[in-house]
């Protein structure tokens, strides 16, 4: 199996130029300004004309959420959907949260998890792991864990009761990253915070979805982003602010930045286009768009747009979490605090970048790819097998046409979720050719590969 794909515009974090990419097994073995067709070995060989197009490396997704149990019921989709869409939209890698509640053991956890992706993702796949207890037997599953290749932990400064740490258990976690050399990616809030905020507004008859933003205002973001970084500077373990969504969480993740700490800092595309209007909106439309941390003040946009332009922000997520409107939302009609959190854009992503990023001057085409997949790869441990396109990285490639125009809908959506958060937005480019590891996955926003091809990255820590 091979494939030449000519003519194309390759763009990487760093370079942009017209080339031919031939790619050999699983792996591109040369780029070169003309590669003809007639001196490459025949049987196999699929010629794609990537003319007037850019070729991308695979984005990475670091931030998802498809096994999800939460809040008494599941994410709508399954490696089978979540890859589907993932594909169609560009992306060739996710890095997975696996939550586990306090009373599971972390290995089982770590296999459960595996379990959903094997012989069935279409779509490469690694895994961060979640601390939501830390005692001595949780210790020496989390080493086989770093061991088995997951090089990174997640930690929650929220949900109180369910996922968050003592102080005493998140300092210990924290050590043993350090010792292992594993990155901690924090959800960054302030769980006893939150708690009274929603105990008070509840209280006040105050039950929509319109109430979940203030339950838990930006002050509450910042506060967490301060608290882990103030760890992390005891300690020397690197952090990274998942989903942080404004100016003042921002703020003290560069503060603290400034002061030495390795902090490294994620958006997400929900917080790039939406604003809290959109949760605010009225017969329970809203809870379409209650997420954690939620939709903020429109100005909080172009904080984030510009920390990407700089490059301050590193990448973009989506913290894809899907629950359906018509029957998992509704568990929330009475009280916001009961509404699953979550939106689903695993498939939107690298679209709304381009459309509301690259074509309205927001970032260039190579800070694009620097957000969107090659400081994933870096940060995460798979660089540069993954997230750019050079000879010796994994045949992962999107062939892009910026000239197609259209819209975001529901209709073309393989999430398995009933709405479409954008729903009728001009969309401007779209991935006309996806590749995981040298073979065709998607084209023209259609899944036309095979289930199962994806594979679980193991990963070194570099931290």
């Amino acid at each position: 199996m091979s494939l030449l794909i000519r003519g194309g515009r390759i763009i990487t974090a760093t370079d942009d130029h017209v080339a031919d990419v031939y790619c050999a097994g699983e792996t591109i073995t040369r780029i070169e300004p003309d590669i003809d067709p007639k001196t490459l070995p025949q049987k196999d060989l699929e010629i794609v004309d990537a003319t007037g197009k850019y070729v991308f490396p695979g984005f990475i997704d670091p931030h998802v959420h498809i096994h999800l149990p939460f809040m008494g019921t599941h994410a709508a989709d399954d490696y089978e959907s979540a890859s589907r869409a993932a594909l169609a939209g560009g992306t060739t890698t996710v890095i997975e949260m696996i939550c586990p509640g306090p009373a599971d053991e972390p290995w089982d956890a770590f296999e459960v998890w595996k379990s959903k992706a094997d012989g069935i993702s279409a779509m490469d796949y690694t895994f961060h792991m979640s601390v939501v207890r830390f005692d001595e037997s949780a210790r020496q599953q989390f080493r086989r864990i770093v061991d088995a290749g997951v090089a990174s932990f997640k930690v929650f400064l929220a949900y109180k009761g369910a996922l968050d740490l003592s102080d005493e258990d998140l300092f210990a976690a924290m050590k043993l990253a350090r010792e292992l050399g594993v990155i901690v990616t924090a959800h960054c809030e302030n769980a006893e915070a939150i708690d009274a905020m929603q105990k008070s507004l509840l209280a006040e008859g105050k039950t929509g979805p319109e109430w979940h933003g203030p339950s838990r205002p930006p002050v509450v973001e910042a506060s967490g982003v301060h608290h882990i970084c103030s760890f992390a500077a005891l300690l020397g373990t690197h952090v990274y602010t998942v989903h942080t969504s404004c100016d003042d969480a921002v703020r003290e993740a560069l503060a603290a930045r400034y002061r030495g700490v390795d902090v490294w800092i994620e958006a997400v595309a929900p917080h790039l286009v939406l604003d809290e209007s959109y949760a605010e909106r009225g017969n329970f439309l809203g809870a379409k768009y209650v997420m954690s941390p939620p939709l903020r003040e429109k100005r909080n946009q172009d904080v984030l747009w510009n920390g990407l332009r700089s490059r301050a922000i590193s990448t973009i997520g989506t913290d894809h979490a899907p629950f359906r409107f018509e029957d998992q939302k509704q568990m929330g009609r009475d009280a916001f605090t009961k509404i699953p959190n979550g939106i689903s854009s695993i498939q939107e992503r690298v679209d709304l970048v381009h459309t509301h990023g690259v074509m309205v001057g927001r970032m260039d085409l190579n800070t694009m790819v620097d957000a969107c997949s090659t400081q994933a790869a870096r940060i995460f441990g798979m660089y540069p097998r993954k997230g750019t396109v050079q000879v010796g990285s994994d045949a992962d490639l999107v062939v892009y046409d910026p000239a197609y125009r259209g819209k975001f809908s529901l209709d073309g959506s393989h999430s398995r979720v009933d709405y479409n958060a954008y729903e009728g937005w001009d969309r401007i480019g779209r991935p006309v050719v996806v590749t995981v590891r040298g073979k065709i996955q998607a084209r023209d926003g259609q899944f036309v590969g095979t289930l199962g091809r994806g594979q679980f990255i193991a990963r070194e820590a570099t931290h």
